[in-house]
């Protein structure tokens, strides 16, 4: 049976793959194809999709910030939606048969997002670190919190007075901090990330509260440590593959009748009016078009949390069995739906821009665009390890460098250390038609996207950028795509690193032949 599913969700994302969309999609509809062919869903599956749901939410603590809970948008467009969207679903679809307490608790599943599907998006996409990355993260965990209530509601039993205690974990911070950095090897740095994501469900689990959420701040707990970019490369791939299993099971619940099928197409029509909420509520607190749009399309989906909420409510027979398979499918379709929309986010609001914009307020903007470079004449766009490299060789020069990010918590470190960094997405269009272009020498893109590096060489060739404009690539084929776009140079990281070594060998071997 395992060869079956990993077979079929293999074969199923490499055809969504090949057709642009996210593998996740392909997984979806394999296990519609295995429901449809007789093939069940087992405790083996479940087990292996709750794995991947911990893994995944152990590696969001690991980049999480308590702080950025706080922040305005968050709070105000996280509560507003719940509020709004669950008395809207409550009273449209489960009112009206006299069953609201189930109504209730569904309509605030229905008003949750799928935090599997906006995180895996904003990871592929490298903006889990931006300014709206962060806010979409934000609202996701505000959400869990949420539901930790909600599932108590709904089993009609409160947590454990022991879940307090998982408040403590912080205190455990200088053992994990020592296990870590005495794990040198790979392997064990990878084993003791899984150990804590599973530990931390387990004590959740003891206390009554959903196992997601103790993996969560078993990961919140360990963030801060020097290695934490280092694990969460090496739970990548094993989070991936485990998360496969998570989007099989949906497609492998029980497909509903034609009745139900009605019901699921009237709660996907409701999909919008999620976005167009987010989208008002974003720019009501003051964010740019371009970000509210972005953040709303990550957030129109519906939460996998549902399908947890449904089974608890149709236990209590407070709904009907039926509506099991009714939220079931929504869900499912939601992330196939979204994923392919949040993919191309920035080329549909390009598209759309013009009538959007003119909702926009006209406050000062907490995502606003830098209108000045002052008297810098090179830009580094992207200042991680590579971009941060560049800054620094151009200082050693005396060089006027000016360094570009989208990430608050990243801008907030360097400014503290004394550079000069000034915020801004660079798959924004806007941004470069701020910029005084005119003044730079020169451009270095290191963003890790690469649709990202080709839309800004597209962009400042549009705009007759001058100056030179240098970036990297990872793949063979990016190279030649990058140069016929307009770059001056392109250069791999590894084969330049490899380059050099040689280079450096060479020069000490002939010192000390001499």
């Amino acid at each position: 049976m395992e060869l079956i599913w990993v077979g079929a969700a293999y074969l199923a994302g490499l055809v969504t793959s090949r057709l642009h969309l996210p593998p996740l999609v392909g997984y979806l509809m394999a296990g519609y194809v295995l429901n449809f062919s007789g093939v069940e869903s087992n405790d083996t599956l479940s087990h292996l999709a709750d794995i991947g749901i911990e893994l995944l939410l152990f590696t969001v603590g690991l980049k999480l910030k308590l702080s950025s809970l706080l922040r305005r948008e968050v709070l105000s467009v996280g509560t507003l939606h719940l509020l709004v969207v669950t008395l809207v679903s409550a009273l449209v679809y489960f009112g009206f048969n006299g069953q609201i307490t189930g109504g209730l608790v569904i309509g605030v599943s229905l008003a949750f997002s799928s935090t599997v599907l906006a995180i895996k998006v904003l990871e592929d996409s490298g903006e889990l670190s931006t300014l709206y990355g962060r806010d979409v993260l934000s609202i996701l965990i505000l959400q869990d919190i949420v539901a930790i209530g909600l599932l108590a509601v709904a089993n009609n039993k409160q947590p454990s007075p022991w879940a307090l205690c998982l408040l403590l974990l912080p205190l455990l911070r200088p053992l994990a901090y020592r296990l870590l950095s005495a794990s040198r090897d790979d392997e064990l740095k990878l084993l003791l990330g899984i150990v804590l994501a599973l530990a931390g469900g387990v004590l959740a689990q003891k206390v009554g509260i959903s196992s997601d959420i103790g993996a969560l701040l078993m990961g919140v707990m360990l963030a801060g440590h020097p290695d934490i970019d280092d694990l969460s490369k090496k739970l990548w791939g094993l989070k991936e593959t485990f998360l496969a299993a998570f989007f099989l099971q949906i497609g492998l619940a029980d497909l509903p009748g034609y009745d139900e099928v009605i019901q699921v197409f009237q709660l996907l029509s409701l999909l919008p009016l999620q976005g167009i909420l987010f989208f008002a509520l974003f720019l009501l607190v003051g964010l740019r078009a371009r970000t509210a749009f972005v953040s709303a399309l990550a957030l129109m989906t519906y939460s996998e949390f549902a399908l947890i909420t449904s089974s608890v409510v149709v236990k209590a027979e407070l709904l009907p069995p039926a509506w099991e398979a009714v939220i079931g499918l929504a869900v499912a379709l939601s992330l196939a739906i979204a994923a392919p929309l949040n993919r191309f986010s920035h080329r549909i609001f390009s598209f759309l821009e013009p009538g959007l914009v003119r909702f926009e307020r006209k406050v000062e903007h907490l995502d606003r665009l830098p209108s000045s470079i002052g008297g810098a004449e090179w830009l580094v766009v992207g200042m991680g390890r590579t971009g941060m490299s560049a800054y620094l060789a151009f200082k050693q020069q005396d060089m006027r460098v000016l360094g570009l990010d989208a990430d608050p918590i990243n801008l907030k470190n360097l400014l503290a250390d004394g550079r000069r960094v000034i915020y801004g997405d660079a798959e924004d269009s806007a941004l470069w038609e701020t910029l005084p272009l005119e003044k730079l020498k020169g451009i270095i893109l290191t963003m890790p996207e690469f649709e990202a590096r080709s839309s800004s060489i597209k962009q400042l060739k549009n705009l007759q950028f001058a100056g030179s404009i240098g970036t990297v690539c990872f793949h063979n084929d990016e190279e030649s795509e990058l140069y016929r776009l307009g770059a001056t140079f392109v250069i791999h990281p590894l084969i330049e690193a490899g380059k050099q070594l040689a280079e450096h060998l060479l020069k000490s071997s002939s010192k000390m032949d001499f």
